[in-house]
């Protein structure tokens, strides 16, 4: 697989469009629609194959419906969209059959799933949400899976994988009628489970409609992406769509914030509780709950003991460091139990798990003369602390953060991060995350307020950019005995300034950091290479356009 375009079973469905009007109250207004055949669906008009219905959504700066002429020429056969979108269209309804609906978005993943027959009722299916964990959390999900299932897919912010075959995601969760897409080709390939994260985005653009999952999972809630859903309400309530009959057959909810706590009670589906804080009084009410825990002092994992509903105490283990990833593992493994994986596989499975790209990641081991080196994709406040938190007990020396803040983003978590760097790491180096149309210097102003507010004289504080340049200075600040983590990006294989993606990795320049031996010696302007072209902005507008790689900020 080399592009979500190309990820459509080999074998595609056919599907009357009158049996679609029918079904889904469509409002036909163009050609009579009787006589054509569906093979498919996109909302995307450089992804449309021939034979494909193409639904036209609004979007935040154009309609879709501007793009449909791109679409029909491309092969699609029918167009789905709204009353706006069809003044849009002007003599288009003349050629191909145009139906409309008041949601063409809420409606894009029905249609897609139905003409597809419902992939998803043929897959175990389990769905992770939350601010913070939802990838390790998925990850951890996916090896219980597979210790029961001989395939299985994982899709979320690092990749889409089926079986042993995968591509980078675009995005957290993907659109709609490519979600059923993967879905149908993961049958095709023999995948009996699956295992995914569902952004809040997700969930308000109606990207998992027409998925029933069998259990979903709730991390936690934190602050982040206020941009979008406006306030923790708005926030809380997109995430809580998941937790809804008709989207969701049963959850499991961690019950450490006061988020958890409030869709476990509100959930209108059967819901069990996990508390994973010990001696946190909820976890006396708690169906599951973390009873002993031990973050290690080697950094490479976490042992606890979780007490099951019929009072049974557990012996478990997370592979990851820290005090959040016993969270994380306690949720996955009651997760996959839920989903049919026996206990004692679920917690084998999950406590022997691969490493997670970007993910508590240590890149450079240490050694005589060279510090540890730790990618995270820690990118809000409560992360941060987190991260940090599980990096200091392993860090005899200094603690040195490589650290900067999303452009085109919540503004108001700037100076959060840069106080909490400043407040539980020894040394600072702000720099670029994705500053995207956003002038650089004026994100990392805004963190270096927040340090200043802790650090008055800015000691032990470094500004540097571009990226690469300061993950090489805070590796050439770092003695054996160190540890250098490098938060915000993670997995992410691309940087974008200025609209423009540049292929870029943290781990790859860490590893370049160790292997130069001295920051200083690489050039003052080093900069990531171009990717060819300029990739589109990700914001839903509709446009029919291919998403960008490596969008990680779609929670």
């Amino acid at each position: 697989m080399t592009s979500t375009a190309r990820m459509r079973p080999a074998r595609p469905a056919d599907c009357r469009l009158s049996d679609l009007v029918d079904v889904f109250s469509l409002v036909s207004v163009g050609v009579d629609p009787a006589s054509t055949v569906v093979q498919g669906v996109s909302v995307a008009s450089d992804d449309v194959l021939p034979g494909e219905l193409f639904v036209a959504v609004p979007g935040a700066r154009t309609h879709g419906a501007a793009h449909a002429r791109a679409a029909v020429e491309a092969g699609a056969v029918a167009v789905v969209t709204d009353a706006a979108g069809r003044d849009v269209l002007g003599d288009l309804a003349g050629r191909v059959p145009v139906l409309l609906t008041d949601e063409p978005r809420a409606v894009a993943g029905l249609l897609a799933a139905h003409v597809l027959d419902h992939p998803a009722r043929r897959l175990r299916t389990v769905g992770v949400t939350g601010t913070n964990g939802k990838t390790t959390t998925t990850y951890f999900v996916d090896a219980a899976l597979r210790a029961a299932h001989a395939t299985t897919a994982v899709l979320g912010t690092v990749e889409l994988r089926i079986g042993a075959d995968a591509i980078e995601s675009p995005r957290t969760t993907v659109e709609a009628p490519v979600l059923q897409n993967v879905l149908a080709l993961a049958l095709e390939r023999g995948a009996t489970a699956v295992a995914m994260e569902v952004s809040s985005h997700a969930l308000a653009l109606h990207r998992v409609a027409g998925t029933v999952f069998d259990v979903v999972g709730f991390t936690n809630l934190q602050r982040d992406h206020l941009d979008f859903h406006g306030d923790m309400e708005g926030y809380f309530r997109d995430k809580a769509r998941l937790f809804a009959p008709g989207q969701a057959r049963r959850g499991v909810v961690v019950v450490d914030d006061e988020w958890g706590r409030r869709l476990a009670a509100q959930a209108q589906i059967p819901v069990e509780s996990v508390a994973t804080h010990v001696d946190d009084p909820a976890a006396a009410d708690a169906d599951w709950a973390v009873v002993t825990a031990d973050v290690g002092l080697d950094g490479v994992g976490s042992s606890f003991t979780l007490r099951g509903p019929d009072g049974r105490e557990h012996v478990a283990s997370s592979p990851l460091p820290g005090l959040v990833n016993v969270s994380n593992a306690a949720l996955a493994i009651v997760l996959a139990h839920a989903a049919g994986v026996a206990l004692d596989v679920a917690i084998a499975a999950v406590g022997t798990a691969h490493a997670i790209p970007g993910r508590m990641e240590r890149v450079i081991e240490r050694a005589p003369g060279r510090p540890l080196g730790i990618v995270d994709y820690a990118h809000t406040p409560d992360a941060l602390v987190l991260a940090l938190g599980a990096v200091r007990p392993i860090t005899p020396g200094r603690l040195v953060i490589v650290l900067g803040s999303d452009g085109d983003r919540d503004r108001g978590k700037r100076p959060i991060m840069g106080q909490i760097a400043a407040r539980l790491a020894d040394v600072v180096v702000v720099t670029d995350e994705n500053p995207r149309s956003e002038e650089p210097s004026s994100i990392r102003a805004a963190i270096l307020d927040g340090v200043r507010e802790v650090r008055p004289g800015l000691t032990d504080v470094h500004e540097v950019e571009p990226r690469a340049q300061a993950v090489r200075h805070g590796v050439a600040l770092a003695g054996e005995g160190d540890t250098v983590i490098v938060t915000g990006k993670g997995h992410e294989p691309t940087q974008e300034i200025a609209g423009v993606f540049h292929r870029y990795n943290d781990r790859d320049v860490l590893l370049a950091a160790q292997a130069e031996g001295l920051a200083d010696a690489a050039p003052a302007d080093a900069a990531p290479d171009r990717l060819p072209g300029r990739l589109p902005d990700p914001t839903p507008d509709g446009a029919g356009r291919a998403s960008r790689p490596g969008d990680g900020g779609d929670e």
